[in-house]
């Protein structure tokens, strides 16, 4: 990216960074854990060439402050003031994970804004997590958190290991990669949004309280859901039948790829981005 900018949304200070001067904007939105715009769109931002690019830190993660409700339906509200307040009208959004429950709820709700809508590896389709109960439970759990990412951030080998319950090889990920996520685990407040998300978006039996699933067939965005075969956080399942719901859908699964395809795949997924929204 070159440029970042601030801007206050909710009592929040959200950081953002933003190129490009062509064509309608593109929103990029990242997903949980401890995540941030440039740990998952650092290989994808650059394929875009001259394209005018968006991509904001959550509250609480990145760069941004805290301060809000984290949930899905209160970062939908987030989005929507980000994009009144830097003036972008009419979008087109790329979400992964988190972030696309949040890109998807706001083009439901304000089908005029958006003019075409990217899924990876996308909460929010469906009504299970495999891992729904033991997520629960942890957020719940004092103190868990903290050892959990203290842990994964002891070495780069406890990082890469950590990382295994999430990407299908972390034997492939790069060492650049894995530094940057050691860095972000060892922060003080590391995984604390997403536990609150957490908190909030599960139910007592680890069931997600957000689930478009029986609203997908009134989208009207071009939507592309891009999914890792092996994604072990959410199954590739609940792609695959949204494509089958919405009425303008494509889907692209890749192979030997987990939870995380713009790091685990990064050409691949950012050529597949690249051509959906230059069309």
């Amino acid at each position: 990216m070159t440029g970042t900018g601030t801007i206050t949304v909710r009592g929040c200070r959200i950081a953002y960074r933003h190129a490009g001067e062509s064509g309608t904007p593109v929103v990029f939105l990242h997903g949980g854990g401890i995540d941030d715009a440039d740990l998952s769109w650092r290989h994808v931002l650059p394929a875009f060439g001259d394209r005018r690019l968006y991509a904001p830190d959550w509250p609480g993660y990145g760069d941004s402050t805290d301060g809000t409700v984290h949930s899905t339906a209160n970062y939908v509200s987030v989005l929507e003031e980000f994009l009144d307040a830097l003036g972008l009208e009419r979008v087109a959004l790329a979400g992964i994970s988190m972030g696309g429950a949040a890109a998807l709820g706001f083009a439901l709700g304000n089908p005029d804004r958006v003019d075409r809508l990217a899924l990876v590896s996308s909460y929010g389709l469906g009504g299970t997590i495999p891992a729904g109960p033991f997520w629960k439970a942890t957020a719940h759990l004092p103190g868990s958190n903290a050892v959990g990412w203290n842990a994964a951030a002891s070495s780069l080998a406890a990082t890469r290991a950590a990382l295994g319950a999430v990407v299908a090889d972390p034997g492939e990920l790069p060492a650049e990669f894995l530094a940057a996520v050691r860095e972000r685990a060892s922060r003080p407040d590391a995984g604390l949004a997403f536990e609150a998300f957490q908190r909030n978006e599960l139910a007592a039996d680890g069931t997600p309280r957000t689930d478009y699933a029986d609203e997908l067939d009134g989208l009207r965005a071009p939507t592309l859901l891009v999914h890792g075969r092996e994604d072990p956080l959410f199954p590739v399942e609940a792609s695959i039948r949204a494509a089958e719901r919405l009425p303008d859908a494509r889907l692209e699964i890749l192979e030997r790829c987990g939870h995380w395809p713009t790091r685990e795949r990064p050409g691949r997924t950012a050529a597949i981005l690249r051509a959906f929204f230059a069309e």
